[in-house]
Order: structure tokens, then C-alpha cells, then sequence
């Protein structure tokens, strides 16, 4: 393609609504505008790179066996309400009536629309496994969209979904889209991690997370040191942590009472009675399905409240008011403790708190704490569990080494769902036994427009974009210093003939305008490799290239430069490897 012909409108400089340096770079590149809030338009060298990521996934989902289909946007509302999702998704779902006054909503998933479609096709266990999927377009109407494409209401995304006998057959199928995830992202030259996660809205058993790793990304990833040899790595919210191996049987001193007036927080009573933060026992009080609940665990870490619904597979888990706190303990916020709770029976302690004995707490007492409690004599504690949340250097919970904390942009999710839809909607067959059997489901998604903007979040210098080879609008882009030099022309045409006849994506920089702006261009928008020609270095005999993601100019030469090309070109692909 040749510039002079192409719509690339880039900028100098970004709107004042782009936060994030995707955001910036996708407007400056000329790639994306928006429309309304949340919503953009693609132009057409945004576009080329959307496409290239979704022939990527594409090209995987068909090497595993799934196959690819496209359902409506537009969904009814009765499927929702025999999932039971119509109410419960929330204000994200975009719901309208039509002219017979009917009740639909714009999709943001399609495990409704799925389990439908093959409840009402499937009926044998001969016709299982079926594993589907589709690249389309969702929106939900997110509260806040912000970050361009990273949190936007519209979004084009994969969505795969396989249907399974049993469970051996839906953890194969499971395993297979794992596999194929992360072939998807390695092919994308992607630096990523899958990550073990929590199934959220979407329901479901089982789940890992496809992390695009950036320092910019909203999530935090607790990954092992050991990597690639473990590849242990889970959001922080889900990271296991071990029981510890040692735990403390001994006596302690009889608990007593010491004066902590006005001291309400952690920090405060270890400077109060000058000790550590880990040598204090933090209680914190819950609401979980109308029931009382009381979290213990060190004073220095942070309780896990995914992890203590989940174990106590509550399905609404709130903090306590203080009037509550006063009930359960006689005493304002900030003087809880586990001894002597007053209607509270079930009492989660983390099992971090075995390894010691010997505790400080709120006395349940204004303006007072206990030394030497003792959870074993003391307390009547219901479960010791894990409950907190990972730290850094903490044991990796696979192989003993530490973990790190890195920054991560979830790209993609995998889920076992189980029967959450299938039961909830009837989607059944008969096993060779003439038994009805309820159908296993499994459910994949890409964020596909996501990626393009995590992979600048990735890939980006002051510049501006370095677009990794599979995902770049175009691998190569010659620049034309002098269009009125006859030599460079020719030149410039016998190179950009040569690419397309080796079925190389090609940008030929045509324009009319000066060095600096198309130099300052061409770094912008990210094509990893520039040819750069003009009359000086030709008359030397000689052209100039750059790899953009190592910025150094170099030479070849002129007279032998489809050969070289070629080297340059090898060159330029080793870079991202």
C-alpha cells in the first residue's frame, strides 16, 4: 500500500481524554477515533492489525478442533431469565424493548444464546464433543469506560464455548483451549503468563487467566521466580498459600488486659506497645448471608475476601457496621477480638496463625487490648484456612521458590463451567443407555481488540508503538526521502515490487514531505522494519535500514539490495524471538 493513497491520520499529539499510552498511541497512529463513549471506530490501519490478531486466533481455535460460527448480538430476554442472569447481571447488561414491546438486550457473552442453540440440535452422546466458537462483536455498558480499548462498552471478542459428556471429557476439552491459548499468544509475540483465577459472573469451577504482562496493567500476578521451569502464576485474589509445615503447640502466659486508649488501627498498637505488626491478631467482622462471620489472620497481611466467600460459599459477604461491631463485641470499631464475641459462631482463622501462639487483640473492650492470647485455649476457632493475600516472597505454593509480583492485562479467559447453563436450561442428551445426561460446557474468550492494546502497552518507546512482526499492520515500511530523485524512485519501486512478491506486508512512503516527518511517522505507527532511501546515501552506493525495536540505523548495500533485504529482513524477525 502506498501512503499517499492510504487514510493513516496521525497526530502530533493525543487527545486530553487518552490516559494510557495504548490510548494515546492508538489515536496519534491514527488507528482508532471514537465515536461516543466507549465506542470507536476503526480505521483502516487499526484495523489491519484487528484483523491480523483475529486470523491468529482464528487459525488456533481451527488447529484445536473447535469450529467456527456467528450468533446474534440481539438476544432475547427469556433465555436470560431461564439462566437466571436477567437480573442478576446488572446495569452492564444493555437492555431495550422492540415494537411489540418485548424485552432484549445487546449481548456482552453468549452463554444463553449457545446452550439454545445446542439443546435444541443435541440429543445423543454420539454427537458429543462439540466445541464452537465465534469473533464478534459485544458490548457492555461498562459504568466508567476509560483506557480507550482496554475498558471500553464495545469490543470485538472470540467466544468459544464445548459441550462434553463428562467431566474427563470437558477437562480435555478444557486443556485443549488452554493449549490453544497459549499458542495464540506466543504466535503474537506476546510476553505473557496464564494465570490461575476466579470465575466471577461467568460461573464455573475452574478458571485461568491469559495475562498480557505490563507495567501499566490493572491486575497483579503472583508468578514464580522459577520461570519457565515452574510455571506457577496466579491473580493475587486467587494464589494459593500453603499451610505452613511448622505450627506452635506450646503454652503461653494467661491472657491479660493492657490500656490502648484511642488506639484503633494495627499500626497504631504496634507503636503503642512498641511491637511488630505481625505480633498483632487482626479480627474483622462480616455479614455473610445475614450471619455473623469473624476473619482472623496477622496483623500485617490482607484478608482475601474472594477466598473467604468462596469458603464459605456465601453469596452476598459484607463488612459489619459499626453498630454491628457493637454488638458483636461490646466495643467500637477497632477493639475486636476472637475471645469473647458475642453471637458470632463461625470464627475463620488463617492457617498462617499455627505458627504461633502467642498473640495481641482487641479486648472487646473500648480502649483496650489483650497480650497472650492464645488461639487454642482462648478462642473457639471453626476453621483454619487460607484466607489472606499473597505478599511478595512468599513460597510458591508448586515448587517452594519465591514469587514475584508483576503487572498484567488479562487478554483472555478460559473457564469450566460445568452445568451452570446446561442444568439451568435443559441442554441434555441420552448416553448409550437411553439415560438423560445434562451436558458438560466449557467456555473461552478472547478479548481480541484488547490485545492490540495490551500489545502497545507491552511494546512502546517514547517514539511510539514497536508493533511485534504477526500483529503489525505492515512488517515493512520504505521510506522515500527525495519522491523528485529518479534513482530513489526506482529504487523505492524495485523493493516495494519485490515485497509483495514475497507476500510481505508492505508501506511505501510516497508523500510529499519532509525527512523529519516521515521519520517521526514511521516511528510512531510501529512498522517493525523501515528502509529508508534517499539520493546522498545512494550516490554512495548504499541504503539505510532500522529495526525499530532496536532503533540503531544501519547500512546495505544498494546494488545487491533484494539479497540483503532478505538478510534484513531475518534480522528484524530475530528480534522478536
Amino acid at each position: 500500500m502506498r501512503w499517499s493513497s492510504s487514510y493513516i491520520p496521525t497526530l502530533k499529539e493525543a487527545p486530553s481524554e487518552a490516559e494510557v499510552i495504548s490510548h494515546k498511541l492508538l489515536l496519534r497512529a491514527g488507528m482508532i477515533r471514537k465515536l461516543t463513549s466507549g465506542v470507536y471506530s476503526w480505521l483502516p490501519f487499526g484495523l489491519r492489525a484487528l484483523n491480523k490478531a483475529a486470523n491468529i486466533v482464528r487459525k488456533e481455535m481451527n488447529a484445536a478442533g473447535a469450529q467456527e460460527i456467528l450468533m446474534p448480538s440481539v438476544q432475547p430476554a427469556d433465555l436470560w431469565e431461564e439462566s437466571g442472569r436477567w437480573q442478576k447481571y446488572g446495569k452492564e447488561l444493555l437492555r431495550f424493548k422492540d415494537r411489540h414491546d418485548r424485552d432484549y438486550c445487546l449481548g456482552p457473552t453468549h452463554e444463553e444464546v449457545i446452550t439454545d442453540l445446542l439443546r435444541n440440535e443435541v440429543n445423543s452422546y454420539r454427537q458429543l464433543p462439540i466445541n464452537l466458537y465465534q469473533i464478534q462483536t459485544k458490548f457492555r455498558d461498562e459504568i466508567r469506560p476509560r483506557f480507550g480499548l482496554m475498558r471500553g462498552r464495545e469490543f470485538l471478542m472470540k467466544d468459544g464455548y464445548s459441550f462434553d459428556r463428562n467431566d474427563e471429557g470437558a477437562d480435555k476439552s478444557y486443556w485443549a483451549m488452554h493449549k490453544a491459548y497459549s499458542n495464540v499468544f506466543t504466535n503474537m509475540a506476546l510476553n505473557f503468563r496464564p494465570v490461575e483465577a476466579d470465575s466471577g459472573s461467568i460461573g464455573g469451577n475452574f478458571s485461568h487467566e491469559f495475562m498480557v504482562l505490563a507495567e501499566t496493567g490493572e491486575d497483579t500476578i503472583a508468578a514464580c521466580t522459577n520461570w519457565p521451569q515452574c510455571t506457577f502464576a496466579a491473580n493475587v485474589e486467587r494464589c494459593a498459600i500453603n499451610a505452613p509445615t511448622h505450627k506452635d503447640n506450646s503454652e503461653c502466659p494467661a491472657m491479660e488486659l493492657v490500656e490502648t486508649p484511642n488506639k484503633h488501627t494495627i499500626e497504631e498498637v504496634a507503636e503503642f506497645l512498641n511491637v511488630a505488626p505481625q505480633k498483632i491478631l487482626k479480627t474483622l467482622l462480616f455479614v455473610a448471608d445475614g450471619k455473623p462471620v469473624a476473619a482472623l489472620l496477622r496483623g500485617d497481611r490482607e484478608l482475601n475476601l474472594i477466598k473467604l466467600t468462596n469458603l464459605l460459599h456465601a453469596d452476598e459477604i459484607e463488612f459489619a457496621t459499626p453498630e454491628q461491631v457493637m454488638q458483636y463485641t461490646n466495643a467500637p470499631v477497632g477493639f475486636a477480638g476472637p475471645h469473647s464475641l458475642i453471637g458470632v459462631e463461625t470464627i475463620i482463622a488463617d492457617h498462617e496463625l499455627l505458627e504461633s501462639n502467642d498473640w495481641i487483640a482487641g479486648a472487646n473492650k473500648n480502649d483496650m487490648h489483650v497480650r497472650h492470647l492464645s488461639l487454642h485455649r482462648d478462642c473457639k476457632i471453626t476453621q483454619f484456612a487460607d484466607i489472606r493475600n499473597a505478599q511478595e516472597g512468599d513460597i510458591c505454593p508448586r515448587c517452594g521458590n519465591a514469587l514475584e509480583f508483576k503487572k498484567g492485562i488479562e487478554v483472555g479467559h478460559v473457564f469450566k463451567l460445568g452445568t451452570k447453563y446446561s442444568e439451568a436450561m435443559h441442554a441434555v442428551y441420552v448416553d448409550e443407555n437411553g439415560k438423560e445426561n445434562t451436558i458438560i460446557m466449557g467456555c473461552y474468550g478472547i478479548g481480541v481488540s484488547r490485545v492490540v492494546a495490551a500489545c502497545i502497552e507491552q511494546n512502546n518507546d517514547e517514539n511510539g508503538i514497536l508493533f511485534p512482526p504477526p500483529l503489525a499492520p505492515y512488517e515493512v515500511i520504505i521510506i522515500n526521502l527525495d519522491p523528485k530523485n529518479q534513482a530513489v524512485n526506482e529504487k523505492c519501486e524495485e523493493l516495494y515490487t519485490y515485497c509483495q512478491e514475497k507476500n510481505i506486508d508492505v508501506l511505501y512512503d510516497d508523500r510529499e514531505e519532509r525527512p523529519g516527518v516521515k521519520f517521526k511517522d514511521a516511528d510512531l505507527i510501529g512498522i517493525p522494519l523501515q528502509i529508508i532511501i534517499g539520493g546522498k546515501s545512494l550516490d554512495k552506493g548504499v541504503i539505510e535500514y532500522k529495526i525499530r525495536k532496536l532503533s540503531e540505523k544501519k547500512q546495505i548495500d544498494a546494488e545487491n539490495s533484494k539479497s540483503e533485504f532478505d538478510k534484513i529482513y531475518q534480522e528484524m524477525l530475530n528480534a522478536w524471538k
